[in-house]
Parts: C-alpha cells; sequence; structure tokens
C-alpha cells in the first residue's frame, strides 16, 4: 500500500512539473511573438522613413535580401537570370 501511495506522489510531482515546463515554454514563446511584433513594426517605420526620403522601398528590399545570400549563391541566380533575360531578348 505505501508503495502504491508513493508512486501516486510521484506521478502527482512529475506531472506537476510537466505542468510548470509546459507553462513556461508557452510565456517565452508569447513573449517572443511580442518582441517579433515589435522588431516588425520597427522595420516597417525604417521602411516608411527611407521612402519618406526619397529611396526606392522595393529596391531597399531587393538589397537586403541579396545581402542575406551567400555571394556564390547570388551570382549563380544572377548567371541565371541574365540567361534567361537573353533567352528572352530582353537584354
Amino acid at each position: 500500500m505505501a508503495t502504491n501511495a508513493a508512486s501516486v506522489l510521484d506521478d502527482q510531482a512529475t506531472h506537476s512539473f510537466a505542468k510548470e515546463q509546459l507553462k513556461a515554454i508557452v510565456e517565452r514563446i508569447e513573449r517572443l511573438e511580442e518582441e517579433k511584433k515589435t522588431i516588425s513594426d520597427d522595420i516597417k517605420d525604417v521602411y516608411g522613413e527611407a521612402k519618406g526620403n526619397g529611396y526606392d522601398v522595393k529596391a531597399l528590399r531587393t538589397i537586403i535580401r541579396l545581402r542575406k545570400q551567400d555571394a556564390n549563391e547570388r551570382a549563380e541566380q544572377e548567371t541565371i537570370l541574365e540567361t534567361y533575360l537573353q533567352a528572352l531578348g530582353m537584354l
């Protein structure tokens, strides 16, 4: 009988720990989602500021995307694009 009681206590402790761990994970995700939204809003504000100063936002977004790429990957994509544009008579 004592072993059954100990087993029940162990199960309750494990359940309580898992519940607290899950709650902590959910709260961390919620905080990160809030931070992500704040950062996203800040980025949008910077693009708005750039537009207000006469910069082309589409071009800026393209530059940001290109700078994230590896130099070799970017060169490969540019070569492919140039080949396609030539084949279509657009160059």
